[in-house]
């Protein structure tokens, strides 16, 4: 936990929290805090700073927050993924939280699994702990946007064009170039298949409606890694 994340609710007073259950277990068991330490702490929404632990005991921590800097800025990058397997799954959603990703939208392609939409995984509470945990990870403050859509096509004509209008398109597709330099300085819409890729079809219909191919080599990579290098690139081009 590189920083604690607070909620409105955590707050006593105007700068004194009460943490309790994981939190407090992280804090107590393995980061092992006395009163006078001082933790990294944020709110979530809100600004980071410092919490000064005041007490801790086996029920909770007592800490005193003192506000100091703004979160990270967001990496301009809107994800378009094809939804994948479970254990994938969780990988791309911390992945691309802490690579600074404030939109995902899974998506339905061909080699999409009918069962993967009918997943705990996709439920509130699972996605909430798990994007929080990534912001723990990152030292972030602020909340993804997590989407689904289970139509491929209506999905791209019909509801992609309000989601980011003006940025750039690229796709992730074997064998094509690398991300060109016209990119520079533009949001981007970065849509990743499943394992394998694409089908022909569906790259056949992103590079009709505005979308550029992307490579990363000659290799096949899996879906986590992919996603981590093309958000790597990205994020020194824009």
């Amino acid at each position: 936990m590189n920083l604690l994340l607070l909620d409105e609710q955590d707050f006593i007073s105007s700068d004194v929290v009460r943490v309790s259950g994981r939190r407090h277990d992280q804090l107590r068991n393995v980061i092992k805090v006395h009163p006078g330490k001082l933790c990294r702490a944020g709110v979530l929404g809100g600004m980071r700073g410092h919490a000064e632990v005041l007490s801790c005991d086996e029920k909770e921590t007592l800490l005193r927050f003192t506000a100091e800097d703004a979160p990270p800025p967001p990496l301009p990058v809107t994800l378009l993924i094809a939804l994948p397997r479970p254990q994938t799954y969780t990988k791309v959603l911390n992945c691309a939280v802490e690579m600074g990703v404030k939109r995902i939208d899974f998506i339905n392609s061909f080699k999409v699994e009918k069962s993967f939409w009918q997943g705990s995984r996709l439920k509130e509470e699972y996605i909430e702990n798990e994007l929080r945990l990534a912001l723990e990870q990152c030292a972030d403050t602020i909340l993804p946007e997590i989407h689904f859509h289970t139509r491929f096509k209506p999905f791209i004509e019909d509801e992609l064009p309000e989601i980011s209008p003006g940025a750039a398109r690229i796709a992730g597709i074997p064998g094509a170039d690398s991300v060109p330099e016209d990119f520079a300085g533009k949001p981007v819409l970065l849509a990743v298949g499943p394992e394998g890729g694409f089908t022909d079809y569906e790259n056949d219909f992103l590079l009709a409606n505005g979308f550029t191919g992307v490579g990363l080599g000659p290799h096949i990579l899996r879906t986590e890694f992919a996603v981590a290098a093309l958000l790597a690139r990205l994020s020194v081009r824009i």
